[in-house]
């Protein structure tokens, strides 16, 4: 039915070419952005998920970042130890020799006494970051044996987050401690057998020079012997033991970054757009604007073919 008030065919036509409209608007905006879901109200759940996942992205981030600090300050630590090591290894040979009787043992003191100074310094330029390792003081307030190295951010299906570390245990690897309750490997006392006790002479105290060749201070040198090699022992396993966590720290370190990429990809296909896709989808829809503005102006020109038949 043709009527002067109302168009039917332009109404239509109208509807059809806002519907096209529409869909260019949102392909155009897909193009744009990149996104297939941009916003919540694209698809409330996908945007969700998303969103959650990026926070989570961004926290393993910042773990990454931690392991990264982590293995410098572990890895100066064990470099400080791998030094003290030669030089206690050094000093054990300098009582070696001592051992030799006749020999100047005041002047092979003026050795020792350097090497224990040496060793000194190494202890206390052992610092990354604020953090000394080799010498501490467990008399200190806020003082925590355990140093902890952020290694794993995660989410359970009830969305608890947990933090996961790598635990270095402080007491087993210092050099020295200046608290007057604890002693490192270096400032502890050892008994003849060699090993830390409540009495005897430290590594860093050892003194040669007033001994003689008396069977009393050749015990004693020989106990001083015994002790050095069981620091440079003690030392060893304690460098064996960061060079595990340092390894560790590595791998972990991989395989964060493996799992940031992972949820890069799990997130890119559940909103980004195809943009393959979106531009045939957006010729097509460039189609049917084309061809609903000629439906419109059809539609508009029907009136005018109403008129003609009152002429």
């Amino acid at each position: 039915m043709d009527s002067i008030k109302t168009n039917f065919a332009a109404m239509t036509a109208l509807q059809s070419l806002q519907n096209t409209n529409k869909e260019m608007l949102k392909t155009q905006s897909r193009i744009s952005t990149g996104y297939r879901v941009a916003s919540a109200e694209d698809n409330a759940s996908y945007w969700s998920i998303a969103t959650t996942m990026r926070s989570d992205n961004k926290a393993l981030s910042t773990v990454k970042d931690a392991l990264g600090l982590g293995s410098a300050t572990v890895d100066v630590a064990y470099t400080a130890l791998d030094k003290a090591i030669d030089v206690t290894s050094e000093i054990k040979v300098k009582l070696v020799a001592a051992r030799e009787p006749g020999v100047d043992r005041e002047k092979i003191q003026g050795e020792i006494a350097e090497l224990q100074n040496q060793l000194q310094s190494i202890g206390e330029s052992a610092i990354f970051s604020g953090q000394n390792w080799l010498s501490v003081d467990s008399s200190a307030a806020g003082y925590n044996s355990t140093k902890s190295i952020v290694a794993s951010f995660s989410r359970d299906a009830a969305g608890e987050i947990s933090i996961g570390t790598i635990s270095v245990n402080a007491e087993a690897i210092k050099l020295y401690d200046a608290s007057s309750s604890a002693v490192g490997i270096i400032d502890g006392l050892r008994d003849n057998s060699g090993a830390i006790a409540s009495s005897g002479t430290s590594v860093a105290a050892m003194d040669i020079s007033a001994l003689t060749d008396n069977a009393t201070d050749l015990e004693t040198l020989e106990a001083y012997i015994k002790g050095v090699d069981m620091a440079v022992s003690e030392m060893t396993t304690a460098a064996t033991n960061l060079g595990s966590v340092k390894q560790r720290i590595g791998m972990q370190k991989e395989f964060v970054n493996s799992l940031m990429q992972a949820i890069d990809r799990g997130i890119s296909t559940l909103v980004d757009a195809d943009m393959s896709e979106e531009s045939t989808k957006l010729q097509a829809l460039q189609v049917q604007q084309q061809l609903g503005i000629q439906a419109m102006s059809i539609a508009n020109s029907s009136t005018q073919n109403i008129l003609s038949l009152f002429r």
